[in-house]
């Protein structure tokens, strides 16, 4: 049996923000304001595992008023998700993650972020996409107001 799940997520730029995404540092002038690091693409790729089982959404998990997840490092979040997937009898089948944003260029980054999701998934950098877009400097994204993600997971249900 094979499950599908997709999620969406987007985050404010500030200044006094550490910028991270898929769990890697990105080196700009600007981080993502949130709750949490504020890891826009881990938080869309945690909706679309959930979603993928019936399972709600992060905040329903990990909600913004708790002061458990404070400052959070996000790949925790998505290691908790995946412990719930895993107990459920189901695994990565593959992912895909994209990520709208102006500026920073990412690309530089992508390699780096694939192992990093592979390795607090546990499972192989080849089931793992991400890629990155801009829109051509159109709505918030464009005006490097914000970033946001979109994720979709396929789980595959063990034998």
């Amino acid at each position: 049996m094979i499950r599908i799940g997709q999620g969406y997520d987007v985050h404010r730029l500030v200044e006094g923000r550490r910028l991270r995404l898929c769990g890697v540092e990105v080196a700009h002038t600007l981080g993502l304001d949130g709750h949490s690091d504020a890891d826009v693409a881990i938080h869309a790729l945690c909706d679309a595992l959930l979603g993928a089982l019936a399972l709600g959404d992060i905040g329903k998990h990990f909600p913004d008023t708790s002061s458990d997840y404070e400052g959070i490092d996000s790949r925790l979040l998505l290691g908790r998700c995946m412990e719930l997937i895993r107990s459920r009898g189901y695994d990565i089948g593959n992912v895909d993650v994209t990520i709208i944003a102006q500026r920073p260029k990412l690309a530089p980054y992508i390699p780096q972020m694939r192992e990093e999701l592979a390795r607090v998934m546990q499972t192989e950098t080849d089931r793992i996409s991400v890629k990155a877009t801009t829109t051509e400097r159109l709505g918030f994204e464009g005006r490097c107001e914000g970033i946001s993600s979109m994720a979709v997971a396929l789980l595959v249900k063990r034998q």
